[in-house]
């Protein structure tokens, strides 16, 4: 299986349910795998794509287990958690932490293909919003480091002069590399190229936050 395929990953201990769930959702046109517990899917899964529909309680890790083990990896799979023996401050703790849904048990068929297609959706955009930004990272280590610093005058909103006396440059100079760093970047405006250095710099900051 590539590992670019999107798969829905059932975790859950009852393997009636779990078979149960798996057909429902292939019959809806999904890519399904099941699993039987938190490690099977750890040690056993065929794609970082898709979503996961994870039984909260569960013999060994449970679902906030899991959920926290894929967090500490850097991995944002969505997540629909399912449980016969919710409350709701746990509802809440899942949700927090980044869960799309929390389904009862038994599961309602359409709650649970509208809580998937929500879950593939922000899985997909995501996956999208990842591409645009290792692209423009991509593009950036292209400048110089002169076009650099014009970039960072632009972005903080400072005229052609302005950066051009902080430079020590001539104006026609700064220009010169404005056009340059808007041409590397792909960026149609000065609005475009703030977006683009925003998201490089939210994901340098991530990076060194990250432990």
């Amino acid at each position: 299986m590539n590992a670019a395929v999107p798969i829905v990953h059932v975790v859950d201990d009852d393997e009636s349910f779990r078979t149960a769930l798996t057909r429902l959702l292939k019959s809806a046109g999904y890519e399904t795998r099941g699993y039987a517990s938190a490690g099977d899917f750890l040690t056993q899964r065929e794609s970082i794509r898709g979503c996961v529909v994870l039984d909260f309680q569960m013999p060994g890790l449970s679902g906030l287990d899991l959920q926290e083990a894929l967090s500490m990896r850097g991995e944002r799979l969505p997540i629909i958690f399912i449980s016969g023996f919710a409350t709701v401050p746990v509802s809440v703790c899942a949700m927090k932490a980044g869960a799309v849904d929390f389904l009862t048990k038994p599961v309602e068929r359409e709650g649970l293909l509208s809580a998937v297609e929500t879950a593939m959706t922000r899985d997909a955009e995501m996956r999208a919003s990842e591409e645009t930004l290792r692209r423009s990272s991509v593009l950036y280590k292209c400048l110089t480091q002169r076009e650099r610093q014009v970039l960072a005058g632009v972005v903080g909103g400072k005229m052609n002069k302005e950066i051009a006396a902080q430079l020590g440059i001539a104006e026609r100079t700064v220009k010169a590399h404005r056009a340059s760093v808007m041409q590397k970047l792909k960026a149609s405006s000065v609005p475009e190229l703030v977006q683009i250095s925003g998201r490089l710099q939210n994901a340098a900051t991530s990076e060194t936050l990250r432990p």
